[in-house]
């Protein structure tokens, strides 16, 4: 079907005549209109009915893996612009594998994250919905920051902050039907690039055992996909036909695909580095495999089914050999039967003994282990970026996984995190590198096992432990009385006319419970708001309500 795309018309506002740029992967149905300066990234679905209309407000992006259902309106105000994940300035921006559904309008100036979902004829304008936000049907989003993993009911009407801060979280069932209606489109946007293909279609006439089967969740791509679309599409296939299968079945059967790799050294003591998560969409784990097959040629590398729910691994299976020969089919290894490595070696570098034995007193209590790192700006304010979140109870892969993140974030606080996962808090955050690269196994914010305290018995230090500080005595005192009852902190800012209309906006989340890092987060939001009001907030997690909100700066 050819796709009704055409330049922006020229005004006195723009004559730039920006065309859209449409990835080779992505569907447009001929049904649907694009207008202007638009980009539309890979395995996007654009259903029939939508109209995506950059002539006023520009431009526009659209993120790899998502999908536009039928009779979605986007479009933008001349003026007013948000800030996109690349750095740049968007009259509308959307991420990646979200789905804005039936009758949405996403109206610019506008954000919506990425993992979003977007319910029937709501309607977002002037906001931000960050990433892995549930906004459900016939809501409406105006003049508000939306906070990340946010649940919307149906009908609501945000419209200050007060109303988007204290939403409740998406939960588990909410985040699994969202992901599902993802897989749902992905599905669908491949069967539409089969249905304009004749051979393909002849294909699926002849073998009639290929269709699909009646499971349409993410990873559900039936055989004919591989074999005429991603050709069609320029997608080179290095994988074998059975590897290829074995992802298939273990998509089908809802576990996930990792991958690691190891050098010669490294694959004789088993210590494996891993190469992550690749994702639960059968043509996002296929690209990943070949990528990392290409990044680690020479090496070993071998596929990891994983099954999310018992939180354990299901295969392994050796599908490269040092070369970048890949290895025949039967090479997998069934977890109960293969020999797993020497709990009491850690690799040579990175990860020091006294860190080892500390890692494997957490797993021997049943808590999980990620990690975090920032640079110096991110430290100061405590805005921490995850680097890995290790779902083993293995202590060699944990130990490897944790080496090759302090070698990765070479000069960068990185920091050790332990997670009780029936309780879904964290037991312990402890810095084990800072920029000079020394691991300080002694400064974390809390002792984890090693001194028997928890993240929540943090005990608040002077005020003199967060050195020269322009918060007054009196804030300080009240930051300690929020954290010593386990209260989280957070800021807000307003300018003038914000504030008479009592719309507040959020500065940046403070995850911390330290009180060094808190004080610091909040001078930053001072130093960022200067001629604006700002306010600390206090809230009970428990709770879900905020106990404190107090003017600490004014213009």
């Amino acid at each position: 079907m050819v796709v009704r795309s055409s330049a922006a018309p020229p005004t006195p506002w723009s004559k730039s005549l920006a065309e859209p740029k449409i990835h080779e992967t992505a569907f447009v149905h001929s049904f649907s209109n694009i207008i202007g300066d638009v980009h539309i990234g890979p395995d996007v679905l654009v259903a029939p009915g939508t109209s995506i209309r950059a002539d006023e407000g520009k431009p526009f992006y659209i993120g790899e893996g998502t999908n536009i259902q039928d009779g979605v309106v986007i479009h933008g105000l001349e003026e007013g612009r948000v800030v996109g994940d690349d750095g740049a300035k968007y009259s509308v921006w959307v991420g990646k594998d979200s789905s804005l559904t039936h009758m949405a309008l996403i109206h610019g100036p506008a954000y919506v994250g990425d993992n979003c979902f977007i319910g029937f004829r709501s309607t977002i304008f002037n906001a931000r919905v960050n990433h892995g936000c549930i906004i459900m049907m016939h809501a409406l989003i105006q003049d508000v920051e939306i906070p990340p993993g946010k649940y919307v009911p149906s009908g609501a009407i945000i419209t200050n902050q007060q109303q988007a801060d204290r939403l409740p979280d998406v939960n588990p069932a909410d985040r699994d039907f969202a992901v599902h209606v993802v897989g749902i489109n992905d599905a669908l946007r491949a069967g539409y690039h089969c249905s304009v293909s004749e051979s393909c279609m002849r294909s699926i006439r002849d073998e009639p055992s290929q269709s699909p089967t009646g499971n349409h969740g993410k990873g559900s791509v039936t055989k004919f996909e591989y074999t005429e679309i991603d050709t069609k599409i320029g997608t080179v296939m290095g994988l074998s036909r059975e590897t290829l299968e074995q992802v298939r079945q273990l998509l089908g059967q809802n576990y996930r695909i990792g991958a690691e790799f190891a050098d010669e050294r490294r694959f004789k003591t088993s210590s494996w580095q891993s190469g992550g998560v690749l994702g639960d969409r059968e043509s996002e784990v296929v690209k990943s495999l070949e990528a990392c097959l290409t990044d680690h040629q020479g090496e070993y590398v071998r596929l990891i089914g994983i099954d999310p729910k018992a939180k354990r691994r299901v295969l392994e299976k050796l599908i490269q050999r040092p070369g970048g020969v890949e290895v025949p089919a039967g090479k997998s290894t069934s977890l109960k039967t293969s020999s797993s490595p020497a709990q009491g070696k850690a690799p040579s570098g990175g990860a020091s003994g006294d860190l080892a034995a500390q890692v494997r007193q957490l797993l021997s209590q049943g808590y999980r282990i990620g990690a975090e790192h920032a640079d110096e700006r991110r430290f100061k304010t405590s805005s921490w970026k995850s680097a890995i979140s290790l779902q083993t109870n293995n202590a060699a892969e944990v130990i490897s996984a944790l080496s090759s993140c302090l070698e990765e974030h070479t000069g960068e606080y990185v920091r050790l995190i332990a997670i009780d996962p029936k309780a879904k808090r964290r037991v312990m955050e402890q810095i084990i590198q800072r920029p000079n690269g020394k691991a300080d196994l002694n400064s974390g914010s809390s002792g984890g096992s090693s001194n028997g305290k928890s993240a929540s018995s943090y005990q608040p230090s002077s005020p003199s432990s967060t050195g020269k500080s322009s918060l007054s005595a009196e804030i300080i005192s009240e930051v300690r009385n929020l954290l010593s009852s386990n209260h989280r902190i957070g800021t807000e800012h307003a300018d003038q006319r914000r504030f008479k209309t009592g719309s507040w906006q959020t500065c940046s989340p403070i995850q911390s419970q330290r009180e060094s890092e808190v004080v610091a987060a909040l001078e930053a939001c001072l130093a960022e708001h200067q001629g604006e009001y700002v306010r600390i907030i206090g809230i009970d997690p428990k709770a879900k309500r905020r106990v404190l909100e107090k003017v600490i700066q004014k213009p």
